[in-house]
């Protein structure tokens, strides 16, 4: 118990330092690595709790996947930051405005939490064997059947965003020479084939 109460503290030690890092890094690609950082300890969380899918899953899609999409496309924005930051003073009132309600909510939530009048029940609701289902089984019952509206929601979300980041992505450059799909398809005989006859001995 010792031991896996100091690994507990050193990774949610080290997640919350990587979130921090992560909002407070001036090179965006520094962010996106803390970023990564971040998804490893919280995946290291996981396997304490003995919900080794759900580390394996963080790992395999948001490290492998949407943090390395969010490395490309914060390389290939070529973003002036610079001038982003210039107007953040601007800003920072309504900046603070919004955190402090969002840390009021939390406050809400989680003091209704620790002070409902039913938690002592909610604590001692005996919880189901988990022998009987594995993990991965046990998250796919509450995924696809109480949460299955959420979790299409959440896929259009990130449809939306892939949408995005290519829109983003795709500039008109000069000298640059496009692939036209239609262009290609409806391009007339004429334009693509050349007949030539050739007279006899006379060829390369």
């Amino acid at each position: 118990m010792i031991i896996q109460a100091v690994c507990f503290y050193v990774f949610a030690a080290v997640a919350v330092a990587s979130g921090v890092m992560v909002i407070s890094a001036r090179n965006p690609v520094h962010s996106v690595l803390f970023l990564i950082l971040a998804f490893f300890n919280a995946a290291a969380l996981f396997v304490l709790l003995g919900a080794e899918f759900l580390a394996m899953i963080l790992v395999i899609v948001y490290v492998g996947a949407v943090a390395v999409l969010f490395l490309f496309v914060v390389m290939m924005l070529d973003i002036n930051f610079v001038e982003l930051r210039h107007g953040f003073l601007q800003y920072l009132p309504i900046g603070a405005l919004i955190g402090f309600i969002l840390f009021a909510e939390l406050v809400l939530v989680i003091g209704y939490w620790a002070l409902a009048p039913n938690i002592a029940s909610v604590l001692a609701a005996p919880l189901p064997a988990t022998a009987q289902v594995t993990n991965t089984q046990a998250l796919g019952d509450l995924l696809y059947t109480r949460y299955i509206y959420a979790f299409q929601a959440s896929g259009i979300v990130l449809l939306i965003a892939m949408i995005g980041a290519i829109v983003l992505t795709l500039r008109a450059r000069a000298g640059v020479r496009r692939q036209d799909s239609s262009a290609q398809v409806y391009r007339p005989r004429a334009a693509s084939v050349e007949i030539v006859k050739i007279e006899v001995g006379k060829g390369v």
